[in-house]
C-alpha cells in the first residue's frame, strides 16, 4: 500500500536523534501492518530500523529481544540446551503465518505493539513472563509485564512518544516444561485460540489464554489443577464479554476451545508429572 500522506521519513542513528512527537507520527519496523492498509492520519515514519540495536542477547539473567528482532531472526536462534522452554519459540513463530519475505521483516515489538488477540509473540512473551522495556520521551525507561502492555484489540499501554525499546524473558521461564495448543476455522487461518501451559521443577503450573480472548491472561497454580478446579478458574478469570468475536471465531465457540485446550494441556504436563 501507497501511503501518499507522508511528508517525512526519519532515520534516527541513536537514542538522541528520536524526534519530539506530534500529532501524525508512525514508528515503522517491519511495516507489515503499517503498509497494508491505508493511513490517512499519519504524516511522518520514524524508522526505528535505523537505530540498529542488537537483535537479541542470550545471558545467565535469561533472553532479551530488541523490539526490531525479526521472527526470521528469532526462530533461528539457538538457546541453551538446559533451556527447555526453548520449542516453544519455534512453534509461536509458526503460529504467524505468513511467507518468508513476511518473516524477514515483521518484528517481535511490531507484533506485541499491534496488539491483536491473535499476535503469537503476545502469547510467547506472556507465557514465559516477559518484561517490557519501554523508553520515554523524557530519556527515562519503564517496565510493564507483558500482560499489562497489551490491553485490547490494538490498544497498549504505550504513551504518547513511548517507545517499546526489547523484552526481557527471564531464565527461570525458559528452563520449564511448556504444552502448546492453537486452532483455527481453517488450515493456514489466522488463531482462533492459542494456549499455553508451563509447569517448573517444583511442580507450579502456568497457563497463558490468548487469541480467543481480547487480551493475554496468565493463571498461576502452586500445583498442576484438577479438571474441575482449572475449569472454575477459567469460568472466574474470563467473562464472557472478554471472549473476541470476529470473522475469525465466534465467542461461544471460542470460549469451548479455550477450554478443550486448556484441558488438553492440564493433561499432557500432569502426564509429564507422573512419568
Amino acid at each position: 500500500m501507497d501511503l501518499n500522506t507522508i511528508e517525512t521519513v526519519l532515520r534516527p542513528r541513536g537514542r538522541a536523534d528520536l524526534p519530539d512527537w506530534r500529532d501524525g507520527d508512525a514508528c515503522l519496523a517491519g511495516g507489515t501492518w503499517l503498509f497494508s492498509e491505508p493511513q490517512p492520519g499519519t504524516r511522518r515514519l520514524v524508522d526505528l530500523t535505523a537505530l540498529g540495536w542488537t537483535p537479541h542477547a542470550i545471558t545467565v539473567e535469561g533472553l532479551t529481544l530488541a523490539a526490531t528482532c525479526t521472527i526470521a531472526q528469532l526462530d533461528r536462534l539457538e538457546l541453551p540446551p538446559d533451556w527447555i522452554a526453548a520449542p516453544l519459540v519455534g512453534q509461536c513463530c509458526r503460529a504467524l503465518l505468513g511467507s518468508f519475505k513476511i518473516w524477514n521483516v515483521a518484528t517481535v515489538g511490531g507484533n506485541l505493539c499491534m496488539a491483536l488477540p491473535a499476535g503469537p509473540m503476545t502469547a510467547l512473551a506472556a507465557a514465559l513472563e516477559a518484561t517490557c522495556t519501554i523508553w520515554a520521551p523524557d530519556g527515562g525507561e519503564r517496565h510493564l509485564p507483558v500482560t499489562d502492555f497489551v490491553l485490547g484489540p490494538q490498544r497498549n499501554a504505550l504513551r504518547p512518544g513511548e517507545i517499546l525499546r526489547s523484552l526481557v524473558l527471564p531464565a527461570a521461564a525458559l528452563t520449564r516444561r511448556t504444552a502448546f495448543r492453537r486452532i483455527s476455522l481453517s488450515p493456514n487461518g489466522r488463531s482462533g485460540a492459542l494456549l499455553i501451559g508451563t509447569r517448573d521443577s517444583a511442580g507450579a503450573f502456568a497457563l497463558t489464554v490468548t487469541a480467543s480472548i481480547r487480551r493475554p491472561l496468565r493463571l498461576a497454580f502452586a500445583a498442576v489443577p484438577d479438571r474441575e478446579a482449572l475449569k472454575r478458574a477459567l469460568t472466574e478469570a474470563i467473562p464472557d464479554v472478554l471472549y473476541y468475536d470476529d470473522v475469525h471465531g465466534t465467542p461461544d465457540w471460542r470460549q469451548h476451545m479455550t477450554r478443550h485446550l486448556a484441558e488438553e494441556i492440564r493433561d499432557a504436563l500432569a502426564d509429564e508429572a507422573s512419568a
